[in-house]
């Protein structure tokens, strides 16, 4: 079950689980998980009433960018990444244009599901190799 976050206590279990994939697990510096958090629409997955995944979308001055899928990694391979991803396509604005966001090479055959298609060279991004993804469907 995927919501958006309505209070500061649904916030801290999204930081939580942020904390465990982007920052323990994938050792991203802190300081570049925790910007535009203010501006952003975040959302929390949920199985069994245990915090399992996050992420967020924000608008840009190039459009809406969907940031920080985070998947604990006991809950992966249980569509929760899915989840998320329409559950924040869902909530764009119905007059959304140009909606982009930075992935992880590992997870490109998800956004790719959901019309999403690679562009340029591939980046590195706290030592991750990323693609730059634009939705075209």
């Amino acid at each position: 079950m995927v919501n958006k976050i309505k209070n500061k206590e649904e916030l801290e279990k999204a930081f939580a689980v942020r904390k465990a994939v982007f920052v323990d697990e994938q050792n991203c510096p802190p300081e570049l998980e925790w910007e535009n958090e203010e501006e952003s629409i975040h959302f929390l997955a949920e199985m069994n009433g245990e915090a399992c995944g996050a992420c967020r979308w924000r608008k840009t001055e190039k459009g809406y960018k969907l940031e920080r899928f985070a998947v604990l990694k006991e809950f992966r391979g249980k569509r929760i990444g899915q989840a998320l991803l329409a559950a924040v396509l869902a909530d764009l604005p119905k007059d959304a244009h140009y909606i982009y966001l930075n992935a992880q090479k590992h997870a490109l055959p998800l956004y790719a599901r959901f019309g999403f298609i690679a562009e340029g060279e591939e980046f590195e991004e706290a030592g991750i190799p990323h693609m730059k993804m634009v939705k075209r469907s």
